[in-house]
Parts: C-alpha cells; structure tokens; sequence
C-alpha cells in the first residue's frame, strides 16, 4: 500500500469559502509538509488578532516549519502581518489558485509578500471549489466576490468585486462528488444569491440550482449556504419550498432587525420583508428551519432599535443564529459612525445569542417523537438532518450513508436519536 502523500498544514479562519479554498490550497501543494498556512478572516478586528494569534501558536508548535498567511485579512492589511518575525511571506486571495506561484513562492527566503488588486480580478478559479465534512458533506464554492457596499463590511476589498463559476464546471464537479460518495453539496459563496449576473445569459441562482437537479439526479441533499433574502426570486422560493431534494434550511443574511439600522447599514431589505419572507417560506414548507446572521452594536443602535432586533429573532423563529458583536473595521464608512461602549456591545450579543438559544430549545422539543433522515459524519456517531439539527445516534452507523432515526430527546441543543431499521 502507498504511503500516503504529505501537505501542508492549513488553518482556516472564518467562512466556509475559506474552508473549501484551504482544503485545495493543501491540494496544490502536496508534497510540502513543512508549511503551515493560515488562511485568515477580516471580517471583524477579533477575526484579525485570532489570525495573529494562530500564527504565533503555529510558530511556537512547529518552529521548523515555515508560517505563511493569505485570505481577506492578508489581503486587506497584509502590514499587519509583514511585521511579525513568524511570518515567512503572505500571498492575497487571488494568489490562491496558482499552485505554480505557490510552490514558487514557498522556495523563497525573502519574505515574499504577494498581494494583487483584488478589484481588478474578473474571474473566479473553478477548481478551488471543495471542502469535505467528514465522507458526507462538501462545500462547492460557486461564487466570489461581492457588488454590494454595506457600510460595516470590510469583505468586498478582501474578495474583490462579485464573480461567478460557469454552471457546467459546478456540475461537473459535483457529479464528480456524488461518483466518489458523497450525498449532500453546500453551494457556497460571498454573495451566493447574486450568481449568474457576469456570465453569459446572466443565468441566476435558481436556474444553477435547477440544472444541478437535473443533471446530477444521484445528488441526494442540495444546500445553500447564507443567502440575501432581497434577492430570492420566485424560480429560488419554489425550489426552497417545494424541491425535496433542496434541503429546508435556508440561512439568512438579515443583520438587524430594525429599519434605521438596516439603513445605515447599507442593507437592501427592511425589517418587513424579513418577517414576510419568513413566514411566506414556512407556510409553504413548514419544516423549514431558519438561520440567520445578525450583528449586536452597530453604531447609533439605541436601545428601542436593539429590541426590534431581539424581536426578530421571535417574529421569524431563528434556530441557527450566527451573532456577531460590531467592532470597527477601518476604511469601512460604519468606523466613522457614533460607536457603542464596548461592554453595551458584548450585554447585547449574548442577549441575542440567548434568545437564539431558547427558540433553538423550543424548536428541537418540537421535534421529539419525530423520524429524521440524518447524513452520517463525525465517525458513524451522529450527523445534521435535513433542516440541519444534529442528532447523536444510538449506534455507530457508516460514515456518507443517509439513515432513518428517530428523535428521544434533547441534551444540551443536541438531539438524541435511534436509528430505524
């Protein structure tokens, strides 16, 4: 049996975009186990010292390898980095996809600090498309980049603007996926819901969606990761509700839930439309489980506006809250705003995570008694339902297979299950 082929360490930091760009980072440089990269976040300035404090951790845990950083904080602040000793050289997003560059620059002793204008790029790489979870799950990224300027995100400058995969290089990857076992693909992105509009015939997400169906027909489970609400269309909302293949969980980029802060922020949709489209998806499909990114503290949030956002997590019965508590990202017109006192800020993120946690309780206590059909990961021990809850299974079961169990109750947010035969 061959032995088998050494890669880099990869740290990713952040987004699942980064998740599927690390795993084909170590992909281009197999071979070179005596590298670590990080693949770092700047979505929020603990996002930018958690990266400085990974390369500090890598340093000190592998001192003989060499530490290299790229992803949208290397992009966008590259100095940061160039002025720690840890770091061997940084490379920004686009330099990604090279793998000639990156064994190249990997030889070099100089500290090579490699960074393009992101802005300039027109085209996304096909081939950095996949992460795994486990045997069961992959992430294929079918879009970089994003158009919109919200006014707390640092994101465009590190991505560059909004550009999209060709259908048929996604759906020639994914039946490559289902040949090799795979039974769920999480389409991903920076701005997934704004595919299409830069390739010929300005195609849109619903209508990929809609030939993934078609002409992968052994794909079992279709996700999509965080989306804009403002620009699910009529083709998308019935593929959401109505195509089982389509998983019911859709996840919502929301980020306040008042209407002054949604203006500030630059967001496209109003608290209504939120609320609207909300409950127009669950009554088409109740089963359909909700997520949602929100963020605790913007500037000038008072606390009538903070409230609006606590009852939106109510109003729209979010079990999958990402919450993120506002720091300033600077060169973002948000930084210049009337900021919050640090301590309101943090009060406010964990009354939101709170209030995320009761519906989450409220809404796996509904599911007790329920049949789940669970994607099998984390070693045969359990894996997420199609709405995405996670259920611990009563028996180790094979890893990528998709069973039957059914839910006995519920442990700390994790539901407890027996598998039918």
């Amino acid at each position: 049996m061959n032995a088998p082929v050494k890669k880099p360490e990869v740290i990713s930091m952040g987004c699942r975009l980064n998740l599927a760009e690390s795993n084909a980072l170590a992909e281009q440089l197999a071979g070179r186990d005596n590298i670590v990269i990080i693949n770092s976040c700047a979505v929020t300035n603990e996002s930018v010292r958690q990266t400085r404090q990974a390369i500090r951790q890598a340093h000190r845990r592998r001192p003989d390898a060499s530490v290299w950083v790229t992803g949208c904080a290397a992009q966008v602040e590259p100095e940061t980095f160039r002025a720690m000793p840890e770091v061997a050289g940084i490379f920004g997003n686009h330099e990604k996809q090279d793998a000639t560059l990156l064994r190249d620059l990997m030889d070099r002793s100089d500290r090579p600090v490699i960074v393009s204008d992101i802005m300039t790029i027109a085209q996304t790489a096909p081939h950095l498309v996949t992460a795994y979870s486990g045997k069961t799950r992959a992430f294929v990224e079918v879009q970089n980049g994003c158009d919109h300027r919200c006014t707390f995100c640092i994101i465009p400058y590190g991505r560059g603007n909004s550009r999209s995969v060709p259908a048929g290089s996604v759906i020639e990857h994914i039946q490559k996926l289902v040949d090799t076992g795979f039974k769920e693909v999480v389409l991903t992105g920076v701005d997934v819901t704004s595919y299409g509009h830069d390739l010929p015939g300005s195609p849109n997400l619903g209508s990929l969606v809609e030939r993934i169906l078609k002409l992968v027909p052994d794909l079992a489970r279709l996700r999509l990761s965080s989306i804009d609400g403002v620009e699910i269309d009529d083709r998308l909302f019935d593929l959401l509700t109505g195509e089982a293949r389509v998983m019911p969980h859709v996840h919502l980029s929301l980020q306040a839930g008042d209407n002054m802060i949604l203006k500030r922020m630059k967001r496209r949709h109003s608290r209504e439309l939120a609320i609207d489209l909300v409950a127009r998806l669950t009554a088409k499909r109740p089963e359909i489980a909700i997520g949602a990114d929100i963020i605790a503290g913007f500037p000038t949030e008072d606390d009538a506006m903070f409230a609006n956002s606590m009852d939106l997590v109510a109003q729209c019965g979010i079990v999958h809250g990402h919450i993120f508590p506002y720091s300033p990202k600077k060169g973002t017109p948000a930084a210049r705003m009337p900021q919050l006192p640090h301590p309101v800020i943090k009060a406010r993120a964990k009354a939101l995570r709170e209030a995320v946690a009761e519906e989450k309780s409220r809404w796996l206590e509904r599911l007790l008694g329920s049949i789940q059909n669970v994607a099998v990961e984390n070693g045969g021990m359990g894996g997420h339902a199609e709405n995405f809850a996670y259920l611990q299974l009563d028996k180790v079961m094979p890893e990528g297979n998709i069973v039957a169990a059914r839910v006995l109750r519920s442990t700390d947010g994790i539901l407890q299950a027996e598998v039918v035969e």
